[in-house]
């Protein structure tokens, strides 16, 4: 009797396999490797496989890409002589910034400092090339991932984009020369994938609560535009998320010149930020610890304690996370580029308070998760059971609120009654063309 034959496994397997559990970031990583690509599917950036790319077997392009996958690890970055805050992740210094450029810091999201950094990564030498999200020119709505060569072109790049967008695609994303722009997920993916292959890429991020759904923001500009004379009939002359001040509003211009917008706090907090994918919702690592350099809204407080979203000029909080990163910053502020003063990472935590609590949770949402017989990412070194022990009330209740969140904002059956695996909507593993 001849026993059941088992799948090859390859990176397309792997890939499908990430996928159909929902933990897809839509970083990218995948079309690093031969016919793969990245498109838009569901409203989120999805891996796209090739004929070729689906039966081809190499050991090593797998053993990369199991390295590399957010979606299939994600450990903390615990360097020797490296302080490690238990919110933040490795910090070799913190700072209060911003750009001394009045037009950087105008048109970034929170102070310009990553514009300001990666333009003067090309003026100094120290970069070939600057990867980083852009508005598609050809509809504004729509986000593409751009690489520029001269420092002028980086301005580009400015400002926030809450939309899907798969910044590891990149062709040069993950070799040395680059100064990659991404967020976290990327910024693990092209670490952990640049160390495989031996290249020493810069790496900036940021600090992320997710990514929403494309079609959020087609409603978000359906509902602005409803009741004006606006022409929808063709693409947008412009569309930004934030920047133009700090924290900025959405703000949509039709093709007939009609503009509409809405503050940071209803874009984000009532259209935006409720549909971000499952995978961000169990995401231990939403500060870039993967980076060499990580900036964040370092906002203003209340007098009850809770971040100020009155406009003003835009405040960064820097944090170096290695050697490079250090000398960086410290030579980016003696060039005059960014402006800098000593930060305490406990001013940081009274103004971050998603990225100060995220990790209590993780263990609820990842028991749901498998619960409802899903594969979970491999975390490692972030204390997540030590945090969830600490609340055990809030993380019982967590716990039925992410069941009740798959099933009903993700169509995720029970295992039981499911006719076959890979049928859920939205996760049917990648696409193959």
């Amino acid at each position: 009797m001849t026993g059941i034959s088992k799948r090859p496994v390859n990176v397309a397997t792997e890939i499908n396999r990430v996928v159909d559990s929902l933990n897809c970031s839509g970083c990218g990583l995948c079309a690093q490797f031969e016919g793969v690509t990245m498109q838009l599917q569901g409203g989120f950036m999805r891996p796209t496989v090739s004929p070729e790319a689906a039966s081809r077997m190499d050991s090593e392009e797998l053993r990369h890409f199991r390295a590399s996958c957010p979606g299939i690890r994600t450990q903390a970055q615990r360097p020797a002589g490296v302080q490690w805050d238990s919110d933040f992740g490795p910090v070799l210094g913190a700072w209060e910034a911003y750009a001394t450029d009045e037009t950087i810091r105008h048109q970034g999201s929170s102070g310009g400092v990553l514009t300001a950094i990666a333009s003067w990564l090309l003026e100094s030498g120290r970069a070939c090339r600057v990867v980083g999200a852009r508005k598609d020119r050809d509809d504004p709505s729509h986000t593409l991932t751009q690489t520029v060569e001269a420092a002028q072109e980086v301005l580009t790049l400015a400002g926030s984009r809450y939309a899907p967008a798969a910044n590891a695609a990149a062709p040069d994303a993950a070799t040395s020369g680059t100064a990659f722009i991404g967020k976290p997920c990327e910024a693990q993916a092209i670490r952990s994938l640049s160390r495989e292959r031996g290249q020493r890429p810069i790496i900036l991020s940021f600090f992320c609560a997710g990514t929403p759904d494309q079609r959020a923001t087609d409603r978000l500009l359906d509902e602005l535009f409803t009741g004006t004379d606006a022409d929808r009939t063709r693409p947008l002359c412009d569309m930004r998320y934030r920047g133009h001040g700090w924290p900025g509003e959405f703000t949509a211009v039709a093709a007939d010149g009609t503009t509409v917008s809405t503050s940071y706090s209803e874009s984000w907090g009532r259209a935006l930020g409720p549909t971000v994918q499952w995978r961000c919702r169990v995401c231990p690592d939403g500060v870039g610890e993967y980076s060499d350099i990580t900036a964040s809204d370092f906002w203003r407080a209340t007098p009850d304690g809770y971040p100020d979203f009155t406009e003003g000029a835009g405040v960064s909080a820097l944090l170096a996370r290695t050697p490079q990163g250090l000398e960086i910053i410290r030579d980016a502020a003696k060039a005059g580029v960014i402006s800098v003063s000593p930060l305490d990472l406990d001013d940081l935590r009274a103004v971050q308070p998603y990225q100060h609590g995220r990790r209590d949770f993780l263990v609820s949402r990842r028991t749901a998760a498998r619960l409802m017989g899903l594969r979970t990412p491999r975390m490692t070194g972030f204390g997540i059971w030590r945090r969830a022990l600490r609340r055990p009330r809030d993380s019982w209740h967590q716990l039925r609120g992410s069941i009740s969140r798959l099933r009903r904002k993700f169509s995720v059956d029970w295992p039981w009654g499911r006719h076959k695996p890979g049928t859920r909507r939205g996760c049917a593993g990648a696409v193959q063309r």
